[in-house]
């Protein structure tokens, strides 16, 4: 009886050992007490949430004050797959005293209620969400926010995880018209809209009319985001109906190609392109089938469908037993081909058929080029890995002390060895992306300066690299930029840089002072985009 008691004493104090073993972190902190509370994975429970980050350079205690955010919250675990693993995902809203929607800034995150902390079981180099994320916003579009952190949830430490914005319609995240239940005429009806092939039920999604081209048996379901399924009326239930299915009536036409009368005059076809190459990127096995976002503005604001925002990358950017496309440890294979692999869900053949078009091939292949100078560079990807290993080098040790998992093979099921050290996933991601690029360079790079033909109907677009910077900044756009003129925080001119008329320029920056600036960018078609820039 006392030797069971003594196991007892020493299980207990190893279970309080493991639960208080963060004693600091140079991370954010996150503490949550559920008060008691089985936290669901459905129907959010109450609970109190304090945010600790004392800034750059200093600790973070779990005794501190939460000096970021200390209130109430609703949470729950999110995710399918994801929420089977032991270190669970979490969906989060930050409430006032009363219960409702508290719109907040978390970590310089712009302010807004819902939340996500993303697990990183299924990804022990803790950056492939945030980096596929990163990547489409430098492209110019919408991915969601992340901050690494460190969780402790009632007293019992959970490791590191990605604090994220939901994806959402908002003018600091997916911006958007917002499409309430009650427009239903006019130019209201026709947008804001969010839908996306994912796992479905007869309740919260639509039968597509079209199967994809030489899937003839294939049912393609589309979602409904936003307006969510019990918010969405029967009115704009068929009109967005209605407009994906004269979408593919289009595309797959024979006239297809035509620039006046064919995809182009549906499609954002700048945003299908950025899509195409940050999944192509990270072959993503989840890119086309899961997780596949698109969105519609209004038609006084486009009313196109674009591509995105994109989600779902930590099955990416390795070789895994899924199908041939997936498995190969060369570099080699498309992801945009997984129709071939018989995936459920059934994703669209919409890039399938864009492949079908020169024009789009062309444009594709220019901008993966321009791309590889600066946003999709060896020593971009790279240095972008080496900062966050560098910001996390004490907080994984406590992470793969609370989830020993190096040198196991969980989560997505992974075709190479199993490296045993946190440095030996880092050196084989690394690898894997060095790799991949040397295919997709084969592929895609374009080694000449043609002039391609534009589309006529595409979104312009420029985008701003690398963003902050402290010297030099370069610029590229999917049309001929005339001038750029940066101003700083008080609408002063600081820099005026006219008669570029090129897609792609570098400007020295030297000169300004570290703080926020705005870029207002001329392109020779008289249209003006703007953007801000950080100086460090």
């Amino acid at each position: 009886m006392q030797k069971l008691f003594s196991i007892g004493l020493i299980i207990f104090f190893i279970f309080k050992v493991q639960a208080q073993s963060l004693d600091s972190t140079n991370l954010p902190l996150i503490i949550i007490d559920t008060h008691g509370m089985i936290i669901p994975d459905d129907n959010k429970i109450t609970a109190s949430m304090r945010i600790i980050s004392n800034g750059l350079d200093k600790k973070n205690c779990p005794n501190d004050t939460g000096n970021i955010y200390s209130g109430e919250i609703g949470i729950e675990i999110r995710g399918r797959y994801s929420a089977s693993l032991p270190q669970k995902p979490y969906g989060f809203e930050t409430r006032d005293s009363f219960g409702q929607n508290l719109n907040v800034s978390l970590l310089d995150m712009p302010k807004e209620n819902d939340w996500i902390l993303l697990a990183n079981y299924n990804d022990k180099s803790f950056v492939r969400n945030s980096l596929a994320f990163k990547i489409f916003r430098d492209m110019g579009h919408y991915a969601p926010r992340t901050k690494l952190c460190e969780v402790i949830v009632d007293d019992n430490y959970q490791g590191i995880y990605n604090l994220t914005e939901k994806i959402k319609i908002d003018n600091d995240r997916l911006n958007i018209d917002k499409l309430i239940s009650t427009q239903n005429a006019g130019d209201e009806l026709t947008g804001g809209y969010v839908f996306s092939i994912d796992y479905y039920d007869w309740s919260d999604s639509w039968l597509g009319s079209y199967a994809p081209l030489g899937y003839p048996n294939k049912q393609v379901y589309f979602v409904y985001n936003f307006p969510k399924p019990n918010e969405i009326s029967p009115t704009q239930k068929t009109y967005i109906q209605n407009f994906v299915t004269n979408l593919e009536k289009n595309l797959y036409g024979t006239e297809f190609k035509d620039q006046n009368i064919g995809y182009t005059t549906y499609f954002d076809v700048q945003s299908f392109i950025d899509y195409f190459i940050v999944n192509e990127l990270a072959r993503n096995v989840d890119g086309y089938k899961k997780s596949c976002f698109y969105n519609k503005s209004r038609n006084s604001k486009g009313g196109k469908i674009a591509a995105g925002p994109i989600w779902d990358f930590d099955w990416a950017w390795k070789n895994i037993w899924d199908c041939s496309i997936f498995a190969a440890t060369d570099g080699s294979g498309w992801a945009y081909k997984i129709l071939g692999c018989d995936p459920w869900p059934t994703p669209t053949g919409w890039i399938p058929r864009l492949m079908q078009d020169p024009a789009f091939v062309d444009a594709l292949k220019l901008r993966y080029t321009s791309l590889r100078k600066n946003i999709l560079s060896n020593a971009s990807l790279i240095n972008y890995i080496d900062s966050v290993n560098t910001l996390i080098a004490d907080a994984q040790v406590r992470h793969f002390q609370k989830w020993p998992i190096l040198g196991e093979n969980v989560g997505a099921p992974e075709v190479d060895p199993i490296p045993d050290t946190f440095e030996g996933e880092t050196s084989k991601f690394k690898n894997w992306i060095i790799t991949r690029l040397a295919w997709l360079d084969d592929q895609m790079l374009i080694t000449s300066d043609p002039i391609l033909p534009e589309f006529k109907n595409a979104k312009s677009s420029c985008t701003i690299f690398p963003n902050p910077t402290k010297d030099i900044l370069s610029f590229t756009s999917n049309k001929p930029i005339h001038s750029v003129v940066i101003y700083n925080f008080l609408g002063e001119k600081s820099i005026d840089k006219s008669e570029i008329d090129s897609k792609e320029f570098e400007m020295n920056i030297k000169s300004l002072k570290p703080g926020l600036y705005s870029a207002k960018i001329l392109l020779q078609s008289g249209e003006i985009l703007s953007d801000k820039i950080a100086i460090e």
